[in-house]
């Protein structure tokens, strides 16, 4: 099943091709599937061996490796990216067919999970970025390119991230009761370190202020004292521990 095109979408309808997909299957029983997005320039392979060792026995993990593209923060270096960035922050320029057609491969590869199976979406830094846009698009119903949003999400987390297009965000959510009660049910766990050189802290922190006044309630904002970019054991058990109560696992 494909929504929106899976293997398409970037600027100027340049067919973009996602790399290899990394699986970590559940070692108990399965309550719980979640697609972990990489940061710029990593992929899928090296976040699917830190969630492997996690104490979530009941989770199945996805890790996708984005597209080769040119990135314009690099100069148009090409390197694995979600979409295209000019500056890791909430005023950057949005590549919002990009990000478009990173939030329907993600759909893509949650849509044949169990009915019965808790879905969520996670990442780091540029992957986080693209998570939470997955998540303005399922309480606004649908892609920013108005085709429907068809995944039924229960949680979301980003590491070291940023909200994109959050501009429009609050528009968004309040122009439907819908939207607004689907983004008020959907708890996020945002942690940020205080010493991130890449992405600054007040961007994770106001990112966290634009959702929670956009609608999302249950946001929660985890700060690290002297973590840069990058994750910790620490940061990675309380991760584990948030999806353990909410999700009830």
């Amino acid at each position: 099943m494909s929504y929106g095109g899976s293997s398409s979408g970037g600027r100027g309808g340049r067919r973009v091709e996602y790399g290899r997909t990394y699986v970590v299957r559940p070692k108990g029983r399965h309550q719980a599937t979640i697609v972990w997005l990489h940061g710029i320039g990593d992929n899928g392979g090296s976040w699917s061996q830190l969630l492997d060792s996690l104490p979530l026995p009941n989770v199945k993990w996805i890790c996708p490796t984005a597209p080769t593209r040119p990135v314009a923060a690099f100069g148009g270096f090409p390197c694995t990216a979600w979409f295209d960035v000019d500056e890791t922050s909430l005023d950057g320029h949005a590549d919002i067919e990009g990000m478009d057609a990173s939030a329907a491969h993600v759909a893509n590869l949650l849509s044949s999970e169990p009915s019965d199976v808790s879905l969520g979406i996670g990442g780091f830094s540029m992957g986080a970025a693209a998570a939470l846009h997955s998540a303005a698009c399922y309480a606004h119903g649908r892609f920013t390119n108005g085709v429907a949003y068809p995944i039924n999400l229960r949680v979301v987390v980003g590491l070291s991230g940023w909200l994109p297009s959050s501009r429009t965000l609050r528009s968004k959510i309040e122009s439907s009761q819908l939207a607004l009660r689907k983004a008020s049910g959907l708890p996020i766990l945002l942690s940020h370190g205080m010493a991130d050189e890449v992405v600054t802290y007040r961007n994770g922190e106001r990112s966290a202020e634009i959702l929670r006044s956009s609608g999302f309630q249950y946001t929660y904002f985890k700060p690290y004292n002297g973590l840069g970019h990058y994750t910790i054991p620490e940061e990675m058990d309380d991760v584990s521990k948030w999806l353990r109560s909410t999700l009830g696992l």
